[in-house]
């Protein structure tokens, strides 16, 4: 093809990269095809170490790198080369008349502000430093002149555009240049995202070496989110919506998690998989839960992943069927065998042995993904017109927090059943109420009520899904009881004693229905509503 329907050679490319995975082979295929290799510091070391010709960049400016590398790529000669229109007399004038070279490729990608940014006690002098000045600028440069330039940001984009060249005799098209221009603009409106909220978590900047303090405290003046595209869904909630996944750069949580065999996971599973991870990363103890719909159906802790297994489908294996699994441990294979013999979308974990995954591999269709933990700070909702930013919901209650508002005091096994209730009862949609008891020192659910629009139908539908009897179980609410009639249901179906919020004009009340029970209360001071 000819360069008037699109096709531009490269003859002189300009590489400047911090991740220099792929680098070498890339150049070396460039070489290849007789383009002039230009570079800059580091990434023109490792070029000379692969034995390859390559031109520093001070050559090409007639101006040495200066101030520490801060100042290497900011010059006439390196813009004015990239950023010229061949096709403009008087651009091409103007870089004869001074002697600037036309760059036809730059391969950038940028400090690894984000990661410094992450590391423990990390100077505020050394996030400022991280922040790429002519990286930036190249790339925008690059990707504005894209008509004559080709801007490489990602080494993963280093094979597609080697075979391209191959098959062209060292050119690449229109369309590749203005996907790749598309790409640089993403590259660098994420990095300027990164460093914008960065910085505004920094209360004030600190002298040379001292560590940076962070404060999550303020809610940003501005809600900047920067997230790739990761991949397509096949649809949303139903098949008439159009879905995809969006990741962060943390390489954390479900959206990252690494799939090890099943079919492609759906909206829904991603869903489902996120509300049961985060359930089960609510205890220190080997937990599991079966969530259906995003509400828990069966959920409990126990010796080992199998004994928990058991006893969280026993709380309600007819809603477990068709359902998303989460385990806070190692799947091990006597578990694994187990689970198998009931059919679940798919299963999340932090690893499982290989004598698990040799169970599983017979049904081909269950997703199997392991996870690493992420710190999840805050939560976006979309609404019409706007955004909702929240604090994740990370208050946590310990048996000293607890207040005993009753004549007669919990047990201390019942104690231990509450707070299990409690953690449960964080993550199932309000209104909820939670029916649960400990056996042999590790908790089980009973019976779920979950997105009710009346406490009382909470509590009366969380006595109707129980499987198992609820005779000496105990209740927890995710909010007050706002009469003594939600009370009086959980005692009714069978709870000897409840944990609650508090905080209604009504608990004198509720206490004393409870005293006439004979019922224990205690009240956490937290609620915790989950509208979804």
């Amino acid at each position: 093809m000819s360069e008037m329907q699109g096709m531009k050679t490269v003859k002189r490319a300009l590489l400047s990269v911090t991740d220099k995975t792929g680098l070498v082979e890339f150049a070396r295929t460039l070489a290849g095809f007789g383009v002039d290799l230009v570079s800059t510091g580091g990434t023109a070391r490792a070029l000379r170490e692969a034995g390859l010709p390559v031109r520093d960049i001070s050559d090409l400016t007639g101006f040495p790198e200066m101030l520490d590398g801060r100042v290497k790529t900011l010059h006439p000669k390196v813009h004015g080369g990239i950023l010229h229109i061949r096709g403009n007399k008087e651009h091409v004038a103007a870089v004869n008349e001074h002697a600037i070279e036309p760059i036809d490729m730059v391969v950038v990608n940028l400090y690894a502000f984000e990661k410094t940014a992450e590391k423990p006690g990390v100077a505020f002098s050394d996030i400022v430093e991280n922040i790429d000045i002519g990286g930036p600028s190249m790339v925008r440069s690059a990707a504005k002149n894209f008509d004559d330039v080709a801007i490489v940001t990602l080494a993963a984009d280093y094979p597609a555009l080697l075979e391209e060249m191959k098959a062209s005799g060292g050119s690449l098209s229109r369309e590749t240049r203005w996907r790749l221009a598309k790409q640089a603009f993403a590259t660098t409106a994420a990095y300027d995202t990164a460093i914008a909220n960065t910085l505004e978590t920094i209360a004030a900047p600190v002298e040379h070496g001292v560590a940076a303090e962070f404060s999550s405290e303020e809610v940003p003046s501005a809600l900047r989110i920067s997230h790739p595209l990761a991949t397509t869904l096949r649809y949303g909630e139903n098949p008439h919506q159009k879905a995809a996944l969006y990741r962060d750069s943390s390489g954390t949580g479900v959206a990252a998690a690494q799939q090890l065999q099943g079919k492609e996971l759906s909206y829904n599973n991603l869903v489902d998989l996120d509300a049961c991870w985060e359930l089960v990363s609510e205890f220190d103890e080997t937990a599991v839960a079966i969530i259906k719909h995003t509400n828990p159906c069966g959920v409990a802790t126990g010796p080992s992943v199998l004994e928990a297994y058991k006893s969280a489908l026993a709380a309600d294996p007819v809603s477990a069927f068709g359902g998303v699994i989460g385990i806070n441990r190692e799947v091990d294979a006597a578990a694994a065998e187990e689970i198998a013999k009931l059919f679940v979308e798919a299963i999340v974990a932090p690893s499982f042995t290989a004598d698990a995954l040799a169970r599983f591999a017979a049904k081909k269709n269950l997703r199997l993904l392991t996870i690493k933990p992420a710190k999840n700070r805050r939560m976006v909702k979309q609404i019409s017109g706007g955004l909702l930013l929240q604090d994740a919901d990370h208050a946590a209650i310990q048996e000293a927090d607890l207040k005993s508002v009753t004549k007669r005091a919990a047990t201390p096994e019942e104690l231990r059943a509450l707070l299990f209730a409690w953690r449960v009862c964080k993550h199932v949609k309000s209104n909820a109420i939670v029916y649960a008891r400990l056996g042999g020192g590790y908790g089980q659910s009973l019976g779920i009520g979950a997105g009710q629009m009346s406490r009382v139908d909470a509590a009366k539908f969380g006595a109707v899904k129980a499987v198992l009897p609820l005779a000496g179980c105990v209740a927890a609410s995710d909010a007050f009881f706002p009469f003594p009639d939600g009370l009086e249901t959980v005692a009714q179906a069978g709870a000897t004693a409840v944990i609650q919020p508090g905080g209604s004009v009504n608990d004198a009340k509720v206490i004393e229905a409870a005293d006439r029970l004979g019922v224990a209360m205690v009240f956490t001071g937290i609620r915790h509503f989950r509208h979804g």
